[in-house]
């Protein structure tokens, strides 16, 4: 028996990995939904459907059309400075469409996987276990929060992924990465400035995307922490893509974060304990260096 999976955000970078992942499999009639033209190359295994999740008649449309039992729902204004600048585009976003969504959700008894982030946090206990106690220092961390009280506040069935640092690359990658950035900047004889005060388990977006699926063949109820694990700072990660490529590592100095002027509040140190992802759910994240070549394979 197939079961129906939506995801939202699908032309993202984790939304492309869930498609690639979920499209491949027979038990599953995945729906995928995001704002505008579908961008993904890949056209088999899954239908696409435009959808503005801001707008609550749309996203009743899509569920009335489609009834999904499963939806993971990963669509979010997820750049932290413009969240700062832009209150009403984040919270029409990141708030008010996870309501629209909890509520269709509710009606059609779907189950949903919703997408969360470290930056509910402030950054100075991580790492994080999924007990541990919010308190977001930025737009975007608190209205990530609120999304999260929304959807346990409601009577639905419900897990929260929450995730760290996701990097990757697809074909139309229009958002660079820090493995991206250290490579091109490397490879220009270009000296880059890269933080050593900030601490991050970085998650690559084929193991986000398999946690995601994970809980969703499970219906696991509750909160999961889908990350990497090891605990790197910027200047770590950006010395191991050097050493990769084979690129000079004398090239990247280090930096303090407080020589960076940026609108929003960073938290410090964050990262994520997986002890519950990988009992509960058999998640086995790669390594930061796996991550890489990973990536390399794949860059055009």
């Amino acid at each position: 028996m197939k079961k129906t999976i939506l995801i939202t955000g699908s032309n993202g970078l984790l939304g492309q990995k869930l498609v690639d992942l979920l499209s491949k499999e027979s038990a599953v009639n995945l729906i995928a939904t995001a704002r505008g033209e579908n961008r993904l190359p890949n056209r088999d295994g899954y239908t696409y459907h435009s959808l503005d999740i801001t707008d609550p008649k749309a996203v009743e449309d899509v569920f009335a059309a489609y009834k999904p039992e499963i939806v993971i729902h990963t669509a979010a204004m997820t750049n932290v400075d413009t969240c700062e600048s832009d209150l009403m585009g984040c919270k029409a976003l990141n708030v008010k469409a996870v309501e629209y969504i909890v509520e269709a959700c509710s009606k059609y008894d779907t189950f949903l996987c919703h997408l969360s982030t470290d930056f509910i946090f402030d950054g100075e206990a991580g790492p994080y276990d999924e007990e541990a106690v919010p308190n977001p220092i930025s737009v975007y961390g608190a209205s990530k929060l609120r999304a999260e009280q929304i959807v346990q506040a409601s009577s639905i069935r419900w897990a929260i992924a929450r995730t760290v640092l996701v990097f990757g690359i697809v074909p139309d990658m229009s958002r660079t990465n820090i493995i991206l950035w250290v490579k091109k900047s490397l490879e220009e004889g270009k000296q880059i400035n890269v933080v050593t005060d900030q601490f991050r388990t970085p998650t690559l977006a084929e193991d986000l995307a398999m946690g995601c699926w994970l809980i969703a063949q499970k219906e696991a109820e509750g909160i999961f922490n889908i990350s990497g694990e090891e605990l790197l700072t910027p200047y770590e990660m950006a010395i191991k893509t050097a050493e990769f490529f084979h690129l000079p590592t004398n090239l990247i100095q280090q930096a303090d974060s407080s020589t960076f002027s940026q609108p929003a509040k960073r938290p410090p140190r964050t990262g994520f304990i997986l002890t519950k992802a990988k009992s509960v759910l058999g998640y086995k994240p790669r390594t930061f260096s796996e991550g890489i070549a990973l990536m390399a394979t794949q860059i055009q």
